[in-house]
């Protein structure tokens, strides 16, 4: 110890000296050790130890090299593999690895993910035996460098077709081969490009493999972001919080108030008693997990909104979920996923604020806005539960995201409306998870449950319109079925998610001295989307009134109950839906039925937007078919608000003589 001690003070002192002396020190203590080994240790022993300790000393030096991003010379011609935590918990993926950069220098250097393809299901269904999947598809850029231009390639189970957006799409066999846009060919470093299709395979959903600009992708299941930046303001072209304010700042152009609506028979009349005629569309996104609109990952909110309103739609029905509400109510604000480049007035706000920011954006373009309940839970596929609440979310969570909807938003008249929840259904078998109508107070039966969701909003706010609409099964014999006990298909009528008021009949919805606030809401859809058996053989306009929508909910208005809004109709252009879709908007024009049409989204896998892929350019022969349904007069749309006229094609409700 005292010779340590020395030798460290003549480092201190003269360092060029003591450095052998250690050298020396270190030498020395490890031929001690030796020779006591060698003393105690049989020689076979000593040389097995020595060969583990080389090992160890080569291992440690491979890890070095590792660690400081170099390559030992055996690694200098293989690949580099690595296996995706996530994919290992989905057995139905393989086991992705990523490739040695050496196959496209032009990529970068990998890290540890390299390029990620993630997807997630929006919606499926069935068609003729084969399986249909909307899939979105987030390309994410793990490397150290920029993509410019790309090429994706994936193989997947079973492929029998694909269309899809955000990209040029061609198929071979089980391949799809996907081709970047123009305005989504650069991937930045850490940053992720949205494409999405509809896949039509004969198995469920399986991707084997994928490459980018050959480059083997690690694939995950999971939700899909456009940017993973989006909401952090990382380029310093956000707003601060003062211009936050400035920017939710209510239009001065309108009147507080006087654009409530109410009912009288089958008519929806305004303040001075003038019939209206709600002409809209649906745009989805705050249901799905995006916590906004779908589609500001390739378009501005503000040119999107006003777009709207220039093609003559006075309403927006908007799909939200009933969880993101209750965040928003906790105070707590799931991130809002857009380009966070198209829309930098966002970047300093909240997923809450910009949905107060769009509302703002409706009213200062004369658009009324509808939000609907979409689901219980965020997700895109919530619709497919059966009722308006789960495990997750209860029936009071339900009524209080509405509730607190109501009150917040009671002295804006923009909101004129709520859909209280989109398509309860249920079949038979399901039981007391299936949505039921009568005049029970059974947790499942949606009449009740809609009476008491209308209640607590009007207690809130009574000036806004109520929608209400159907089931998907009701009894053939209501009095021997009342409770619906029984299991057999053949005891009741069908119809589409939402689109079954029967029950009205024997069972209509009382909101008691608000019934002057009350319209009945189906949905109503074509064959593309399933081929229902009013479709079988050549049927008509005739053939669909008998069958389906005269017993179905026509009956309300011909009776002058209520009024009817059709919540969703719409589809792709092209037989045999355009025949369907026809029958419906010669029904809506004859009899001036409130509409919302589904949807403006370009990726509503089962029937296609309004918009194109870049949610930008407008598909404009479907524009042109439903425009002959959005009220008009002398040639100009008509809007909703007193004060400020749709859009610049549009007059004010004012200036308008009403239906």
């Amino acid at each position: 110890m005292e010779e340590k001690n020395t030798n460290v003070s003549q480092t201190e002192e003269n360092p060029e000296q003591n450095s052998p002396e250690i050298s020396i020190e270190s030498e020395s203590t490890t031929e001690a050790a030796k020779a006591g080994i060698k003393t105690a240790v049989p020689k076979w022993l000593i040389i097995i130890i020595a060969a583990m300790a080389a090992v160890i000393i080569g291992l440690s030096v491979t890890l070095a090299v590792i660690l400081a991003g170099g390559k030992t010379v055996d690694e200098s011609s293989s690949s580099q593999s690595g296996t995706s935590a996530d994919n290992s918990e989905n057995s139905s993926l393989p086991q992705s690895t990523q490739s040695d950069t050496s196959t496209d220098s032009s990529q970068g250097a990998v890290t540890e993910d390299g390029i990620i393809l993630q997807y997630s299901v929006d919606n499926s269904w069935g068609d003729d035996g084969n399986l249909n999947y909307g899939v979105q598809f987030g390309i994410t850029n793990n490397t150290n460098s920029g993509i410019s231009g790309w090429e994706l390639v994936v193989e997947i189970d079973g492929l029998k077709g694909c269309e899809g957006w955000n990209g040029t799409y061609s198929q071979n066999g089980n391949t799809v081969t996907v081709t970047n846009a123009e305005y989504n060919g650069d991937i930045q470093p850490g940053s992720t490009v949205v494409i999405g299709c509809n896949l039509n395979t004969d198995k469920e959903l399986k991707i084997n493999r994928a490459e980018l600009n050959k480059t083997q992708c690690v694939v995950k299941a999971g939700n899909v972001n456009q940017n993973n930046q989006n909401n952090q303001n990382a380029n310093g072209n956000g707003t601060s919080e003062a211009d936050v304010d400035a920017l939710l700042e209510r239009s001065k152009d309108g009147e507080q108030g006087d654009d409530w609506l109410h009912t009288d028979g089958n008519k929806i009349l305004d303040k001075d008693g003038k019939q209206v005629w709600l002409t809209g569309v649906n745009w989805f996104g705050y249901n799905t997990g995006t916590n906004t609109f779908d589609g500001l990952w390739n378009s501005e909110l503000k040119s999107s909104v006003k777009a709207i309103a220039d093609h003559g739609f006075n309403l927006i029905r908007v799909p939200m979920s009933a969880e993101l509400i209750n965040s928003w109510a906790a105070g707590e604000y799931p991130k809002a996923n857009y380009n966070n480049a198209y829309n930098t007035e966002l970047n300093s706000m909240n997923s809450l604020q910009i949905f107060d920011y769009f509302l703002k954006l409706a009213e200062e373009n004369g658009i009324k806005v509808m939000p609907d309940i979409h689901s219980a839970e965020t997700n895109a596929s919530g619709h497919t539960v059966n009722l308006w609440y789960t495990d997750k979310v209860s029936a009071e969570d339900y009524y209080k995201a509405l509730e607190w909807m109501a009150e917040r938003y009671k002295d804006n008249d923009t909101i004129i409306a709520y859909d209280l929840k989109n398509e309860p259904h249920g079949k038979p078998y399901e039981a007391d998870k299936a949505a039921i109508w009568n005049d029970s107070d059974s947790a499942n039966n949606w009449k009740y449950v809609a009476e008491t969701a209308a209640s607590r909003i009007l207690a809130k706010n009574p000036n806004v319109l109520i929608m209400v609409e159907g089931t998907e099964i009701y009894p053939t014999d209501i009095k021997s079925n009342k409770d619906f006990s029984s299991t057999n298909d053949d005891d009741y009528y069908f119809n589409w998610w939402g689109g079954n008021l029967r029950g009205v009949k024997d069972f209509p919805v009382n909101l008691g001295k608000y019934q002057n606030k009350l319209v009945y809401s189906p949905h109503d859809y074509g064959p593309t989307v399933y081929q229902q058996p009013w479709f079988e053989g050549d049927y008509d306009f005739d053939s669909l009134m008998r069958d389906c929508w005269q017993d179905n909910w026509f009956f309300i208005y011909k009776n002058n109950t209520a009024p009817l809004l059709i919540g969703e109709w719409g589809g792709f252009m092209k037989e045999p839906n355009l025949k369907w879709m026809t029958c419906m908007r010669r029904l809506i024009s004859e009899n001036h039925l409130n509409h919302t049409f589904w949807c403006y989204n370009a990726n509503s896998g089962d029937t296609g937007g309004l918009v194109l892929d870049d949610f930008s350019t407008w598909d404009e022969e479907k524009y042109a078919f439903v425009k002959e349904v959005l009220w008009q007069e002398n040639g100009k749309f008509v809007g909703l608000d007193h004060k400020i006229a749709l859009g610049e094609n549009g007059i004010t409700l004012k200036d308008a003589k009403g239906l």
